[in-house]
């Protein structure tokens, strides 16, 4: 007689092993879309949430304008914050650093009169095609643009 065995064979333990695989194998390039996704939107909140961060500032500092960086619209890591011109307590530090949910931010101030009267903003993924799949623009206006293959510009489509 022989004596009963227990618990799993080899085989059959591989063959869970590589349904599992399979299962990962489908879920996975699902999963890093969706992740893509919600830094896309999460880059166009921040680009908003940067807007109207930019107007209350040049309202609130009239004689400068929009803000020459922008971790100046950000709380400078004080607790608790004091507004002034260089730290004006609009933004959270994360976002003021300009790198958020896999996306550079890039701000720059239209210099050209005093008060500054105009600015741009990019938003770039940091790895194209993997934290993100496009860029974003906006400027004074306030038009959220987006482009698939570059740095979006002025002359892209409106989201």
């Amino acid at each position: 007689m022989r004596k009963r065995q227990t618990g799993f064979s080899l085989i059959e333990l591989l063959i869970v092993v590589a349904i599992i695989l399979v299962i990962a194998a489908i879920a996975i390039p699902g999963f890093l879309s969706s992740r893509m996704a919600a830094n896309e939107a999460s880059s166009v909140e921040s680009m908003r949430t940067i807007q109207s961060s930019l107007t209350a500032y040049a309202i609130t500092y009239a004689a400068v304008g929009y803000a020459a960086q922008l971790s100046d619209l950000g709380d400078g890591g004080t607790s608790p914050c004091v507004p002034s011109p260089i730290q004006a307590c609009m933004i959270d530090g994360t976002l003021a650093s300009g790198v958020k949910s896999g996306y550079v931010i890039t701000y720059a101030q239209d210099a050209s009169s005093t008060p500054s009267t105009g600015y741009t903003i990019n938003s770039d993924p940091i790895n194209r095609g993997s934290t993100g799949r496009r860029s974003f623009f906006t400027d004074t206006p306030g038009v959220i643009r987006y482009n698939a293959a570059a740095a979006a510009t002025s002359a892209d489509p409106v989201i």
